[in-house]
This record gives C-alpha cells, structure tokens and sequence, in this order.
C-alpha cells in the first residue's frame, strides 16, 4: 500500500512541477499574478490552519 502512496505522490509531483513549468516558460503567460494567487492561497491555507491555535 506505500509503494502505492508512493507512486501517486509521485506521479502529482511530477504534473504539478510540469504545469508550473508551462506557465513560467508559456507566451504571453500571467506568470506574476499566477505566483501571487497561488503565495495567496498559501497565505490563506496557513492562517486557516493556525486559526485555532491563536
């Protein structure tokens, strides 16, 4: 069953890094406002998790 884990973590790893590499390296691409929408997201990921806590 991990090798299984594994593999899909894997495997979204790998779609993940090539979907950010189209972006960057994409014509006429919204890199900047990508970044800032996915540091948002992160942002908001983060204080959602460290809500209760504080």
């Amino acid at each position: 069953m991990d090798k299984l884990v594994d593999g899909l973590i894997a495997v979204l790893t790998a779609v993940v890094g090539l979907a950010v590499v189209a972006v960057i390296f994409s014509r006429g691409g919204q890199t900047a406002q990508v970044v800032t929408a996915s540091g948002n997201a992160f942002s908001s990921i983060i204080k959602s998790a460290v809500s209760p806590v504080s």
